[in-house]
């Protein structure tokens, strides 16, 4: 998976680029994102990020991106304890 944080000071820009996310993965904290993880994936948010976003952030905004990998472990205690476990609807 990839986690992305930011701090973007302009309202206009960090809403842009939480929507950005959004297509993604899914926001975990106000300013934290969980995104699917692939190469491509990776691949096509840096580019973006590059050239969409990167000349509109100033010196007091901040971006980084995680990679982390199938060894990384997550343990989540109350409302993130949620998003741990798998949800099957059977129609």
């Amino acid at each position: 998976m990839l986690i992305v944080s930011y701090d973007i000071k302009d309202d206009r820009l960090r809403t842009r680029f939480s929507k950005f996310l959004e297509k993604f993965g899914y926001r975990l904290q106000y300013s934290v994102f969980q995104l699917r993880n692939s190469k491509k994936i990776l691949d096509n948010i840096l580019t973006e990020v590059e050239r969409g976003f990167a000349n509109d952030f100033d010196q007091s905004d901040s971006v980084i991106i995680f990679q982390l990998s199938k060894q990384c472990k997550k343990t989540s205690f109350g409302y993130a304890k949620n998003d741990e476990e798998t949800l099957i609807f059977v129609d």
